[in-house]
């Protein structure tokens, strides 16, 4: 019977409360797109659609009817389906809570606590956090770090987030203060019932709450003479009873199928084989999905399609439907049959079903673990510790036992772990049952084991371990939490009583063969051996005999994969020797080398936000200098906050995909669409030929199709667009164009192929100061050195994304565009539909995250998705999956610098001559404003007597690059701050005492002759070396350093000096606009778009002060080029100083009209004179117009004042390093920052976090993977590691100066949003500092290079331990790498 023929069965199902019925689901529908689509539920957000981000995260409720209980989950509604739905209950952001109602205490205490910035991951970490609240009322700061693993933030730093969910844990909170006694539902503070004080009042804390007024909440709170960021006063109290309860009806409706399964095995038995009446079956237009019900359906179905994948978490299968095109006309979900659940134990063990998931066997075993002795349970402990760093949460909540097995992934975590510990399955098929040892025989090739097509793994049978027998499990991962890991290694060793020879030995490897790999010879060697150094040290060379990775094997990381192997095998060693210390055996264990096995620390200590207080003289209504919460922190955290995709659709609206080259360098030959156009519901496709205006975006002089045509010059370019009723069908139109190219010869990748072949964009760009060439011999030293830093994917959490509307007249439209330039975006339309600039008006409600990255390319996607309305004449939208947007986009500037630099003995630097090499990519997009900006830089805040800079853009065929927070500036002074490292080394000095020796102060001047005054930087200097305890903690960490061998902690203190405004003079301007009503309610629009920096928030703290009424009567709707025309760009940290200004100038304008009717009136209210201005015919509206600084640079004379003033900061950092893999963690931070006097504190800081943090990624794990071809291959979280939770300082100090006006700026403010990403870079340098420490372990002094991002790899590598040093350099194989080295 075809599928269109097949009756498809009713879902049902619970939202939010509310019954779902649907006979018509698509089966290929996921939860997310259900929600969003047809139940316009849209705070859930689509952040990578692959389970990876948390943006998505819901929570599914089911019903027991064995234990009669209710479980709750937390899952990722991206990857699952929604026809698994059947009888479950989902709870999603909405649900919880809104401001039409009430908000929950979840979504209260993220607002409150500043933990929402652009808002678009909020969502996802509230469901996660009231998920795990709704199991564990009282959780510890270690179960809600756990939990919030799978959710990523990209602009908060994590801090404000565990700050404000830390006041639901009864133990101390993330900053150190014990919770009042009643954050957590008590009725009443202690104060309440008699006591003067609250029990935190006197030293212990915050003080009790008592006042939940939201106006007070948002103007900081002193305790104990330091002033809070948030008040914990009056926090919404948790109620369990307020809660929704899980449907009755679909408890009677899960009863009743349990008795029809019932009645069906007793049929069974009687001979009849009629299929499970209660089977259910969903019938799509490309597949079905059945439900079997029992084992005996479920194996008749896999018998008759053997091909059909079973599927119950959808985490593998669905991310390979979703991004790889894999179509299955069949699905088995065998999520209903009972025995994949089934537990059995038995005295050798027990027997686990294979379709519990991840986090059903961490509870089964850690039950197991308490029942019996310890001997018993050494396999289930090392699972249990195994399991938590598998993925997030949502994803160990359905990711089953038995799919993990049989996916056979080479880098698995359970396979060699399970496959160590004797574990075996149960298989069964129509032919039978049988037993499969889960060895290495299991695994014949990648991604294949010994099972049938019709074989269903039944159990998995997880054995008790003997007296005498160890188990351990180690992992390297490119984060320290929800990664795939790089290499796991499980090893499991028997000795006899009381005795070091091995009888049995179990080793197993993931991730460094096509399979799971056992080390023959290694085995072989180690069986019936003394457990001592002397076996080991045979031991490693034969292991490297049997871990073979030659260059250019799939992966790549040769060398790093092959010391883990040699690294994990020595931790098991130290680690066996400590447990048979333990047991009575008579060892000797080194405690230098213990180091090698103890976890790095990973516990968040008390953190400080401090801030200046508000004169007293201040009135209580003006906010200015208060740490306001953000405007719509509350919305965002409901889920009603809506960005562009949120935007309800239209009659008629079209969805809009790109076909983009999948060559680097070729001609196109044939663009053949006929295919696509026979798609169903696809309406056109959109080529070069259709655009009806400008085909072309120009910049300094180079062009750049909006659409290939003739040639492409990088996998990612775009080519033409497909437009279709439906999302899913214009991907299927796009998947169905056929292009044919012929490749052209030498495409160029990387930078040192550009250099080479002189491949560059020009001008070049050249600055000097004194005379290097004369100044190099007059110096002690001269050293040469280089650096490589590598590009930097922007990962805003919402993709790219736009609605072009036609109007329907005189060729008018109207753009909703996620942009920070919603002018040039207007432009560009206009251009390109050759219409004038006044038919379109561009309209941005908020961005989810930009960074730099929404402003050129997401103008000519923009202008790509007009033409599709402008043709079709119907509504357009276009949102980019994750891995188009990466693919597409580009990033930040990969650079390489060499530079060379003469010094003096004490350290002073009296010349350097540094070179830039910008990676810019197949176009020249903003790379000649990015080498300007890197040429302004390279003194950062040093007074370099002698000083040249050369920079220029290189040509390549890889995506081109763009705008990225800093603009040049973090890759400019990471190449100087090396040479000042690497001048220290040679001196054998501490780094920070160069840097003093060599620090601007007083009154200056830049190498481009601008004046300043350099106290202000000197003072964050001092300051943060005060703060941070640095001299101390340097001796503290030199002693630890001593003690010892394989963990080595570094520090770094780094100061930076960042210039503010556009260089380029006409961008220093902004213009506003403001109504008041008749009702006193104040309207205001200038040209700032919100992203999360809070510039809409600072702009009704602006309004509140100039008009002197409260925050609530000042209200932002939008940027829309039809309110405030020829806006600049939200860039370079200058949206607060230009647009606050001019909102200041409307604001006072509008006050001075008044001034009559307040002189008349005055012991009148601001409603009574709004009233009596209107009716005196006195205008209400205003515009505003700030005239910014008129910066300027001569690169001829080499001179000018490119900027307004400077903004100053120093960071100092502290980390522990675990030299054998390459792994560290935070121990500390201190940021002490001139910010002149804060508009908001809150925000700022908020800024100052979430900057410092996307700098730690760039400097320390994010990389950006190309293959030889040119071919992007880090295309979502699952390859791209962005910081998350377990990245963040474990204790996040932040200052910011006091007393330290700023006379250029509004309010006597700095611009912050910027200049903190670089200063991530102290944790680079303390990486580098502490690998320093383990070089000179191995007698290595003096400089090294450590290029950046210090991932891992090159961390361990570069600490040159004995594992590293004794694997052959040449290791033959191919020569041609497996990724490019950019």
């Amino acid at each position: 019977m075809s599928t269109t023929e097949k009756q498809t069965d009713m879902l049902c199902f619970y939202v939010n409360g509310k019954k779902v019925t649907d006979q018509h689901v698509d089966p290929e529908t996921t939860l997310l797109s259900y929600l969003r689509d047809k139940l316009r539920l849209t705070g859930s957000k689509s952040g990578c659609g692959g389970g990876g981000c948390g943006a998505c995260t819901v929570m599914m409720s089911r019903y027991d009817v064995i234990t009669k209980t209710i479980s709750h989950l937390s899952v990722n509604a991206c990857l699952l389906p929604v026809v698994q739905l059947h009888g479950a209950a989902v709870t999603t952001v909405e649900g919880i809570g809104s401001t039409k109602t009430r908000i929950h205490p979840v979504q209260e205490r993220i607002a409150l606590a500043h933990g929402s910035q652009c808002g678009f991951c909020t969502p996802g970490m509230v469901m996660s956090v009231y998920t795990l609240l709704r199991n564990n009322p009282h959780p510890t700061m270690e179960d809600i770090t756990l939990t919030l693993a799978g959710n990523l933030c990209r602009c908060t730093g994590y801090r404000p987030i565990l700050d404000g969910f830390s006041t639901f844990c009864q133990e101390s909170s993330s900053n150190g203060n014990a919770d009042c006694c009643r954050a957590n539902g008590n009725a009443d503070c202690c104060r309440a019932n008699g006591n003067a004080d609250c029990c935190r009042a006197n030293g212990n804390g915050d003080s009790g709450q008592a006042n939940g007024n939201a106006d007070f909440c948002q103007k900081g709170t002193e305790y104990n003479g330091a002033l809070d960021l948030f008040d914990r006063d009056g926090l919404l109290p948790l109620d369990e009873t307020q809660e929704l309860i899980f449907p009755p009806e679909l408890i009677l409706m899960s009863e009743a199928q349990s008795q029809a399964r019932q009645e069906f095995h007793a049929d069974r038995q009687e001979g009849d084989r009629q299929v499970h009446a209660d089977r259910q079956e969903f019938h799509g237009d490309r597949g079905s999905w059945v439900f079997p019900v029992c084992v005996e359906d479920l194996l008749h179905l896999k018998s008759t399609h053997p091909e059909a994948p079973l599927v119950l978490g959808n985490t593998n299968i669905g991310p390979e439907m979703k991004f790889k095109g894999v179509l299955h006309p069949l699905i088995i979900s065998p999520i209903r049959v009972k025995e994949l659940y089934d537990i059995t134990h038995t005295p050798q063990g027990v027997w686990v079903g294979a379709g519990n998931s991840l986090s059903a066997m961490q509870c089964i075993l850690g039950n197991v673990v308490k029942s019996l002795p310890d001997h018993e349970t050494e396999l289930y402990r090392a699972l249990l510790k195994h399991l938590p760093s598998i993925a997030g949460v949502q994803i160990r909540n359905v990711a089953s036992l038995g799919g993990n097995i049989v996916s056979a992934f080479p880098n698995s975590d359970l396979n060699p772990l399970l496959a160590a510990g004797n574990c075996k399955l149960k298989v069964v098929s129509t032919g039978g049952s049988r037993e499969v040892p889960l060895n290495e025989d299991f695994f014949v090739g990648f991604r294949k084991t010994v099972l049938k097509p019709e074989d269903v793994v039944l159990s998995v049978f997880i054995p008790r371990t003997r007296k005498w027998e160890i188990v351990r499990s180690y992992r390297q991962a490119p984060r320290k939490e929800n990664a795939l890991a790089t290499v796991t290694g499980a090893m499991r060793v028997l000795f006899g009583p009381l005795s070091m020879v091995t009888e049995e030995i179990s080793v197993y490897y993931g991730g460094v063969a096509p399979t799971t790999l056992r080390p023959r010879m290694t085995c072989d060697l180690l069986t019936g051996r003394r457990w001592e150094e002397q076996t080991f040290r045979e031991v490693y060379q034969v292991l490297l005999q049997d871990v073979d990775l030659p260059p250019g094997s799939p992966g790549g990381m040769e060398t790093f994969r092959t010391s883990l192997t040699l690294s994990l095998m020595f931790s098991f060693y130290l680690d066996v020797l400590t447990a048979l210390k333990h047991m009575g055996v008579a060892v000797d264990v080194s405690p230098a080398d213990c180091s090698a096995i103890e976890p790095l620390p990973r516990t968040f200590t008390p953190s400080l936000q401090e801030f200046q207080k508000v004169p007293d003289t201040q009135s209580e209504q003006d906010p200015v200098g208060r740490p306001i919460m953000h405007r719509s922190a509350v919305s965002q955290a409901t889920g009603e906050a809506v960005y562009c995709d949120d935007l309800p659709h239209t009659s008629g609206e079209l969805f809009m995909v790109l076909v983009t080259s999948t060559r680097a360098h070729a001609k196109i030959i044939e663009v053949n669409v006929t295919e696509a156009l026979r798609v169903p519901g696809v309406v056109d496709v959109i080529r070069h030929s259709d655009i009806p205006g400008r085909k072309v975006r120009t910049m300094f002089g180079y062009h750049e199709d909006l659409l290939a045509h003739t040639q492409v010059s990088c996998v990612g370019q775009m080519i033409c667009a497909v437009v279709a009723d439906t999302k899913a069908h214009a991907k299927r139109g796009a998947a169905a164009v056929k292009i044919r190219y012929e490749d052209l010869p030498n495409p160029i990748f990387t930078l040192e192929e550009a250099i080479e072949r002189k491949s560059f964009f020009e001008p070049h760009r050249t600055i000097e100061r004194g005379n290097v060439t004369e100044a190099f011999h007059t110096v002690h030293h001269v050293y040469e050195g280089q650096i490589a830093i590598g590009g930097q994917e922007h990962f805003y959490m919402e993709t790219q994304s736009m609605l072009i509307l036609p109007v329907g007249e005189d060729n008018e439209f109207k753009a909703y565009v996620s942009t920070q330039y919603p002018a040039y975006t207007q432009e560009c339309i206009a251009e390109t539909l050759a219409i004038p600039s006044n038919r379109v008006s561009v309209h941005v409600k908020r961005l989810g995250g930009a960074f730099g990255g929404k402003v050129t390319k997401t103008a000519i996607l923009a202008s790509i998705c007009s033409v599709a309305a402008y043709k079709t004449s119907r509504p357009v939208r276009c949102v980019l999956e994750r891995g188009e947007d990466m693919l597409i986009t580009g990033g930040r500037h990969p650079v390489l610098g060499k530079y060379k630099v003469g010094f003096m003995n004490d350290g002073r630097i009296q010349a350097a001559d540094i070179q830039y090499f910008t990676n810019a990519g197949n176009t020249i997009d903003e790379s000649l404003l990015v080498v300007e900006k890197i040429m302004l830089h390279i003194d950062s805040a040093y007074n370099i007597p002698h000083l040249r800079g050369r920079g220029v853009a290189c040509r390549t065929h890889l995506p081109s690059n763009t705008a990225f927070r800093g603009f040049g500036v973090p890759q400019s002074i990471m190449v100087l701050e090396n040479m000042i490292t690497d001048v220290a080394a040679v001196l054998g000095r501490p780094a920070h005492e160069v840097r003093e020796v060599n620090m601007y102060s007083g009154p200056s001047l830049t190498h481009y002759k601008m004046e300043f005054d350099a106290d202000n930087l000197q003072k964050c200097w001092s300051e943060c070396k005060v703060r941070s305890d640095y001299e101390a903690r340097r001796l503290a960490t030199e002693q630890f350093n001593q003690r010892q061998l394989w963990r080595k902690r570094g520090m770094a203190m780094i100061p930076i000096k960042y210039g503010i405004a556009f260089g380029e003079s006409f961008l220093n301007q902004a213009a506003a606009l403001v109504h008041v009503y008749k009702d006193g309610s104040v309207l205001v629009s200038h040209g700032g778009t919100e992203m999360g920096q809070g510039v809409h928030t600072k702009m009704q703290q602006v309004a509140s002060r100039e008009l002197h009424i409260p925050l609530s009567k000042v209200y932002i709707s939008e940027t829309s080029t039809n309110t405030v025309p020829n806006t600049c760009p939200s860039a370079a940290s200058f949206g607060t100083d230009a647009n606050g200004m001019a909102v200041k100038n409307a604001c006072e304008t509008l006050y001075q009209r008044l001034e009559p009717i307040r002189k008349q009136k005055p012991k009148g209210t601001w409603e009574s004179w709004v009233d009596a201005a209107f009716f005196e015919k006195i205008s209400l509206s205003a515009t505003g117009f700030y005239r910014g600084p008129d910066c300027y640079m001569n690169w001829e004379q080499m001179q000018g004042q490119p900027y307004a003033y400077f903004t100053y900061g120093t960071a100092c950092c502290e980390v522990e390093l675990d030299c054998l893999t390459g792994d560290y963690r935070t121990l500390r931070t201190d940021i002490v920052v001139d910010i002149g006097r804060s508009i908001n504190p809150s925000v700022d800081i908020g800024q100052i976090e979430g900057a410092f943090l996307q700098g730690v990624g760039l400097y320390t794990m994010e990389e950006l993977r190309f293959s030889p071809d040119g071919v992007l291959l880090t295309r979502g979280p699952s390859q791209y590691k962005i910081p998350a939770v377990c990245d963040a300082p474990l204790s996040f100090n932040v200052y910011l100066l006091p007393d330290v006006p700023n006379p250029h700026a509004i309010y006597s403010s700095k611009g912050i949003g910027e200049p903190i990403l670089f200063l991530g870079s102290a944790v680079f340098y303390a990486i580098k500092d502490a690998v320093a420490a383990a070089r000179r372990h191995s007698s290595l002094i003096g400089p090294f290079r450590l290029d950046s991002p210090a991932t891992p790899e090159r961390t361990c590598l570069a600490c040159q331990t004995p594992f590293t040093q004794i694997i052959p350099t040449s290791r033959g194989g191919c020569s041609k790498p497996w990724p490019l080295n950019l």
